[in-house]
């Protein structure tokens, strides 16, 4: 009885999440968290082991997904661009938030770490959905973002496994197993899907959970994350995803109905407002610390390769958004006792408002004139605009 009361509440509140996102028109996951801290705050929610089964489980899937969203043709289009954006994306704000945590704000080292961590992410999540409703995921400006989102990203879930994991024999197979199971997976998720897929019993989505789950248990013996593989699987599986639309569209449904709605509402529910309210000076001083490193990173090499300064400005606010592997480090920090739950508030609140703020600054003033806008089919079959100069190379073509 108690249990069905438990789910009826959690999914009460998932379902008025989802309500709220849609009227007001910004991401669920946002909401969610927000939810969540409320019933932590006001309605005694909290989680319970199979509450934190499902939320693991969610995390994990939704980070696979953010991995297969990942074009492989975009990372081979202004490689550089992105590679470059990317890791210094990750790399300064890293440093500058870990070096604040520790130094200033005393906070002990695997805290400070798990700070830098967290406010080193971009949200693939929230700069996705902008790309797609501007048109811009079609031109050579989205695709270096969203391409550079996933660098700062990778770089993320890397320290995350690296700096808190454990060097010995279980570690040593995980890494084989990762480097085994990579290029592998490809060409046998082909064979999985020519031979099994359109069965009600849906085996190829139990084939994906088989490989996740089974590195993600590796991953755990290694004291690393489950999501570090889990991003890695999306990229391998990137082009074969691409014609499985069908099953894509079923999975995202399984995960955003079912599974990480108990994740983003557990992260909200472990939100105090008594000790956010005591950080709050904090909140605000780590918030520029992230959006300052970013700037410093990213805007002067938007004008080295010569994006202009509408676009460099709209691109280095874009490349500032944190949510998911922001709150998936945070509450990986908290439920490990590197940070306690005032740390965890504060750091999932600067999380939370660096993926509101920067992203309304972008929409508001500084969106790119040569957007390509959602038209008949045959205007998709343009050529893809230029919103960057060619390469001197290219000779202009």
């Amino acid at each position: 009885m108690d249990l069905w009361l438990q789910a009826t509440v959690w999914m009460g509140l998932a379902f008025l999440a989802a309500l709220i996102s849609i009227r007001l028109g910004i991401s669920v996951a946002m909401v969610e968290i927000f939810v969540g801290a409320l019933g932590g705050n006001f309605l005694g929610v909290h989680p319970t082991s199979w509450i934190n089964a499902l939320a693991a489980v969610g995390s994990v899937v939704l980070t696979f997904l953010a991995g297969a969203e990942i074009e492989p043709a975009v990372l081979k289009q202004r490689w550089k661009e992105s590679l470059i954006i990317g890791f210094v994306s990750f790399l300064l704000p890293f440093l500058a938030a870990m070096a604040y945590a520790y130094y200033v704000a005393g906070w002990s080292p695997a805290g400070a770490k798990i700070t830098g961590i967290a406010l080193s992410t971009t949200s693939v999540a929230i700069v996705y959905a902008v790309m797609v409703e501007t048109g811009l995921n079609k031109t050579e400006l989205g695709k270096i973002i969203l391409a550079a989102c996933f660098i700062t990203d990778l770089g993320t879930v890397a320290a995350l496994g690296v700096l808190f994991a454990n060097y010995n024999l279980w570690l040593l197979a995980f890494a084989l197993a990762t480097a085994i199971a990579l290029p592998l997976l490809a060409p046998l998720s082909r064979k999985v899907f020519a031979a099994l897929a359109d069965r009600v019993s849906e085996p190829e989505t139990k084939f994906f959970f088989l490989v996740l789950f089974g590195l993600g248990a590796l991953a755990a013996k290694a004291n690393s994350e489950a999501v570090l593989p889990a991003y890695l699987v999306g990229l391998a599986v990137a082009t074969v995803f691409s014609q499985q639309k069908q099953f894509v569209r079923r999975l995202r449904g399984l995960a955003f109905a079912f599974l990480t709605p108990f994740y983003f509402l557990k992260a909200g529910a472990l939100v105090s407002f008594k000790a956010l309210w005591a950080g709050l000076g904090l909140v605000i001083i780590l918030l520029a610390v992230k959006m300052a490193a970013k700037l410093a990173g990213v805007w002067p090499l938007t004008a080295a390769f010569r994006f202009g300064k509408n676009d460099g400005i709209y691109t280095t606010l874009l490349m500032s958004t944190g949510l998911t592997f922001g709150t998936i480090s945070s509450l990986f920090g908290l439920t490990h006792g590197y940070i306690d739950r005032q740390q965890y508030s504060v750091l999932v609140t600067v999380v939370i408002l660096s993926g509101v703020i920067p992203t309304l600054i972008a929409q508001a003033f500084f969106k790119p004139e040569g957007k390509l806008k959602e038209q008949a089919p045959a205007v998709a079959a343009v050529p893809i605009e230029k919103t960057l100069p060619p390469r001197a190379s290219e000779g202009g073509k």
